[in-house]
């Protein structure tokens, strides 16, 4: 029998009694973590935190969404070019920020060394929430963009399902037959497949940088058995191994452990605790490198709130994306708005507003960072193919 959605909120013990099937349904489906006492180790894991319902989003929205993906995409490709823009952009961080500098640093080095690669991979995640407009309605704002390491698409490749159980179990079988299908992972792959692909080195590996203490472990691996199915083969290794065994040829070839590496995938590096001094080093020599990197440094640097605060600037869009008024409409209809809270009369104002209307701010930790430029225009393209996937499963209303 079919349950109300009121009474069903108001009854605990059915409440509970649906979280422990939930729970059972998504340690059966894969959504898996390592657990925080031993996250080294798959030898006893736990399920990954999840919502018990699936979130409501409305189809206009979510279409929105899809829309506007690949001008994000062809943003942060002309952002990472754009050595003058991330300079100026950046320059007040990079005199507050060491993580920053580092990043920026090695950046310069590698546009002065000369930039060796000549395929660019983006694997971009766009953040959102709605905003209720005063009329009732629902708006889509970005709340930030990540351009590196960006995670859970392997879960949530693997989440609809333990969605639709749920509602299978309260009877709601007309609602669970909404929740759309999603394969992230999958998307992810292509991505890098085709990244691999175009860099020409049948027996070059996939080289995934990977933190020693991986609690999510399965959220990679899923995008590890991808690419093995199509016979892509992944090598796990941590910034140390990269100090200690890695190498360039002449030509500025990649080799791990004498393996040859076609595409190199953050899954590290995006903190400043992720750094010691021989990660640094084993930075930079990854950066030099002709492999494809997810991201390469400049990208990374694309993605900082600095970068996307400045992005929100009248005028400036159309200057990033001369001649694509669409586009940049349809971008500038997502932006939330975000604040400076440097020294001087700007940061000021924006504090000043803050406390006169609190309910109407966000405040979120900066990781900052940029410069670069000649790329190869299939970048855009490659960032395509995986962003499409990356929504999280939706109710299409």
């Amino acid at each position: 029998m079919a349950t109300g959605w009121g009474s069903l909120l108001q009854d605990e013990q059915q409440l509970e009694e649906l979280a422990r099937q939930a729970v059972d349904r998504a340690l059966a489906e894969g959504v898996l973590l390592r657990t925080s006492q031993e996250p080294s180790s798959s030898d006893v894991v736990s399920y990954a935190p999840f919502t018990l319902f699936p979130s409501l989003v409305p189809s206009a929205l979510l279409e929105q969404a899809y829309a506007v993906q690949m001008d994000f995409n062809l943003l942060v490709d002309a952002v990472s070019q754009n050595a003058a823009f991330l300079e100026q952009t950046l320059s007040s961080t990079i005199k507050r920020d060491n993580f920053t500098a580092h990043l920026f640093d090695i950046h310069k080095q590698v546009l002065k060394e000369g930039i060796a690669q000549t395929v660019f991979l983006g694997l971009n995640r766009s953040d959102y929430m709605f905003q209720r407009n005063a009329d009732g309605s629902a708006a889509l704002k970005q709340i930030e963009i990540n351009t590196i390491s960006a995670s859970f698409g392997g879960l949530a490749s693997r989440t609809p399902a333990v969605h639709r159980h749920v509602l299978n179990v309260l009877g709601k079988t007309k609602e669970a037959a909404k929740i759309l299908s999603n394969n992230p992972s999958k998307g992810l792959a292509m991505g890098i497949a085709k990244a691999w692909e175009l860099y020409g080195s049948a027996n070059a590996r996939v080289l995934l940088i990977a933190q020693e203490k991986e609690r999510n472990i399965f959220d990679q691996r899923a995008i590890e058995n991808e690419l093995l199915a199509r016979n892509i083969h992944v090598i796990r290794r941590k910034f140390e191994d990269v100090s200690e065994k890695g190498s360039l040829d002449q030509d500025r070839r990649l080799f791990m452990d004498d393996q040859e590496v076609a595409v190199v995938y953050f899954r590290d590096g995006y903190m400043p605790s992720h750094y010691s001094l021989q990660n640094w080093g084993a930075r930079l020599l990854l950066e030099r490198s002709c492999a494809v990197k997810c991201p390469d440094i400049a990208t990374q640097l694309a993605g900082t709130k600095k970068v996307q605060q400045e992005l929100s600037r009248s005028g400036m869009l159309e200057v990033l994306l001369p001649g694509q008024p669409e586009a940049v409409a349809r971008l500038r209809a997502t932006f939330a708005g975000l604040y400076s809270l440097d020294m001087g009369e700007e940061g000021d104002q924006a504090i000043t507003e803050a406390i006169a209307a609190p309910s109407c701010f966000v405040l979120k930790p900066q990781r900052e960072g940029g410069v670069n430029e000649a790329k190869d225009p299939r970048s855009a393209h490659l960032t395509r193919l995986s962003n499409e996937a990356q929504m999280r499963s939706a109710l299409k209303l």
